[in-house]
């Protein structure tokens, strides 16, 4: 069984990676860290955007270590991997090209009436899965 956390270093990711490491323990955990591409860079160059992902790719992998790095993972095996574009669709892809059973997601309360119990990408990401997905406050 493969297990994908969406974590963008919010508390509720913290706590979607804290419940995979003690519910799944023995299964392939993937930490998915993606990189936000606003509507905005399309006006850039694609090799432009391509530079800017690269060097942001990098930050966000050391981010992400060191975040993981603080959490207790109580020898938990586990892999992470960045990748860039729109949130919710990037982890629905990784989740359909890698063969994921299960998703968890931080949930966010944000903006609007239907956004008080649901973040925007969780939304999402509950949306389009293909698979089970569980959504973490």
């Amino acid at each position: 069984m493969a297990i994908l956390v969406a974590y963008d270093g919010s508390e509720p990711a913290q706590k979607a990676v804290r419940r995979a490491f003690d519910e799944y323990p023995d299964e392939e955990i993937v930490l998915l860290r993606v990189i936000e591409v606003a509507d905005s860079f399309t006006k850039l160059s694609m090799q432009a955007v391509q530079e800017m992902i690269g060097n942001r790719r990098e930050e966000v992998t050391e981010e992400l270590h060191a975040d993981v790095g603080d959490l207790s993972t109580n020898g938990v095996d586990f892999r992470t991997e960045v990748t860039s574009g729109d949130p919710a669709r990037e982890i629905v892809a990784y989740a359909e090209e890698h063969d994921i059973d299960h998703i968890l997601v931080g949930s966010h309360g944000r903006e609007g009436v239907s956004r008080v119990l649901l973040g925007n990408v969780a939304e999402g990401v509950v949306r389009r899965a293909p698979v089970s997905v569980t959504v973490i406050r």
